[in-house]
């Protein structure tokens, strides 16, 4: 074999493995919700109002141009030990312990949101772990690798097991503010 034809094969099995290679890594994102209105949407909206707080919103399905969504909007007030709104879903069953992060496809108006993560652990209502991203007019994915996420107490584990999560929350948190955030896509990664 001559040596132009020993890299054109060296170049080809390459392609080949980067290819498929591209392809598991495509493979490994679990598709957890894209707010088809065909499909089942199990999302629960509340507020700080559950515990004497006077924050206000509603959350709502929608769609732009190719993207359905769901949108979380009101007005978040930290008055009367207040101070947030949020969507929650619960898991129909676990995830596998080799997921590494949640990937949302989001658009906002500008301001900082939460996801919060509830786990086998988080017994109490105020217990939960948390990661913040920021939001801008024009949609974008952002991922966020659980080992990120903060838990909200010290009688937590440091770190979130993802075979222990029991729901994924959306949340205007912490602070007055407007809240208007848009999200698109959840998934979990490998």
């Amino acid at each position: 074999m001559s040596r132009r034809n020993k890299y054109l094969l060296v170049a080809c099995k390459f392609f080949i493995m980067a290819m498929f290679k591209v392809s598991l890594g495509m493979a490994s994102e679990k598709p957890f919700e894209t707010f088809d209105p065909k499909k089942n949407r199990n999302w629960s909206f509340f507020t700080d109002g559950v515990m004497g707080g006077v924050s206000r919103g509603k959350a709502f399905f929608g769609k732009s141009g190719t993207d359905n969504f769901v949108r979380l909007e009101g007005k978040v007030s930290t008055a009367n030990n207040g101070g947030f709104i949020q969507i929650r879903h619960s898991l129909e069953k676990y995830l596998n312990n080799d997921v590494k992060g949640i990937s949302l496809k989001v658009r906002g108006n500008g301001e900082k949101y939460y996801v919060f993560v509830r786990t086998t652990s988080t017994l109490l209502p105020w217990q939960f772990y948390n990661a913040s991203f920021k939001t801008s007019k024009n949609w974008r994915v952002i991922k966020i690798n659980f080992d990120t996420f903060q838990p909200s107490s010290s009688f937590l584990r440091k770190t979130i097991k993802s075979s222990t999560i029991k729901s994924i929350g959306i949340v205007a948190y912490g602070r007055d503010h407007e809240a208007k955030v848009d999200i698109s896509e959840i998934y979990f990664f490998k």
